[in-house]
């Protein structure tokens, strides 16, 4: 064989490149089979803690939501056998969202009211307002805020507690022996008497409403126009609303009143005119001047008790004429700042309680 010939095979064969399969597997062999090896001996330690302890939040987490969704379930269900005092409450009264509101047993004042308000304020609106010649914008603006704050007021004194005092269902009058107690305030004796119904002695000022069928404490009357009593509770949000209804009644009837004075000048008709080319303004402004008269002459009687220190059922049955001397009167500054700044009263029933 020819030397050359094996040199040059000897040559090839040395300088023919190895398998690039034979280093790969060398490199695993030797390299990533070593790196695998630590981690099969530490990390499935860890793994294995964390997660258990995942685990036990887990069961955690799912105990404390179920433990919430069975108090849910118990307090807002409907199948729910927990009772509150204002569903078994023996008034007539009649209680929405969940014994927060308070109302009278009649509606029918309420509503009537309600839709005379917004009606009047409507036909203001559309009728009247737009054709005033100068800032219509601005009146009707001022005539929507108005009656906001009449409807407000009016939704404030009808849909709470006047004052009403709790039962004693347990007392009976062959218990107590008598229907009358004698109690002195500010040095004058007056009389308490004993509620048949309510079981109590009713304490000095209040009485029962027989529409509403519960003692109220400080007893003024029964308004059927907000359709609920007018007691210690709601006393000074019902003035509140008989002076922001008169104002009401005021603003809209003199531009009202303009109004119609302006078809007067301008075009030179009578009455007669008026009735027929703007009938509504003339049916609002008689409402309203009626309004005023009635809301004037309340609100004015009802200045002249917190003068005196009185209430309308007090002053209704004279129980300080003659000689008899009002122990609550505290002079005129004294009875007003008792009626319109007294610190608010809690009411004494929780009709939201569970029964026991």
């Amino acid at each position: 064989m020819n030397p050359e010939l094996e040199a040059t095979g000897e040559d090839s064969k040395a300088r023919e490149p190895k398998p690039e399969f034979e280093s790969s597997n060398t490199f695993t062999k030797c390299g990533l089979e070593k790196k695998c090896e630590a981690p099969e001996t530490k990390v499935p330690g860890k793994c294995r803690k964390i997660l258990v302890w995942i685990r036990e939040k887990l069961f955690l987490i799912k105990k404390v939501v179920d433990d919430k969704w069975v108090q849910l379930q118990h307090s807002c269900g409907p199948d729910s056998e927990r009772t509150k005092i204002y569903q078994i409450w023996p008034g007539k009264n009649v209680f929405f969202f969940g014994g927060r509101l308070i109302c009278g047993p009649d509606p029918r004042g309420l509503l009537l009211t309600t839709s005379s308000i917004i009606l009047s304020s409507w036909i203001f609106a559309v009728y009247i307002g737009d054709d005033l010649p100068n800032h219509s914008t601005l009146i009707i603006t001022f005539s929507l805020i108005l009656t906001l704050v009449v409807l407000g007021n009016m939704i404030l004194v009808s849909t709470m507690d006047p004052g009403i005092i709790p039962r004693n269902e347990q007392a009976c009058v062959e218990e107590v022996g008598t229907t009358m107690k004698c109690v002195k305030v500010n040095g004058v004796e007056l009389k308490l008497k004993y509620c048949r119904i309510c079981k109590i002695f009713r304490p000095p000022r209040s009485c029962h409403c027989a529409v509403c069928d519960n003692c109220v404490e400080k007893f003024d009357h029964h308004c059927p126009w907000i359709g609920q009593c007018v007691g210690l509770r709601n006393y000074r949000f019902y003035l509140m609303f008989m002076a922001s209804a008169l104002c009401f009644c005021i603003y809209i009837f003199a531009f009202s009143c303009r109004r119609m004075h302006q078809k007067l000048q301008h075009s030179g008709i009578g009455l007669l005119g008026v009735l027929r080319n703007c009938p509504e303004t003339l049916a609002l402004a008689s409402f309203l001047f009626a309004s005023i008269g009635f809301l004037g002459g309340l609100l004015s009687f009802h200045i002249y008790l917190i003068a005196i220190n009185q209430t309308a059922y007090e002053n209704f049955r004279q129980r300080y004429s003659g000689t008899r001397i009002n122990p609550f009167d505290k002079g005129l500054l004294g009875n007003i700042k008792e009626v319109l700044f007294p610190p608010f009263q809690s009411s004494r029933v929780d009709f939201r309680a569970e029964v026991v």
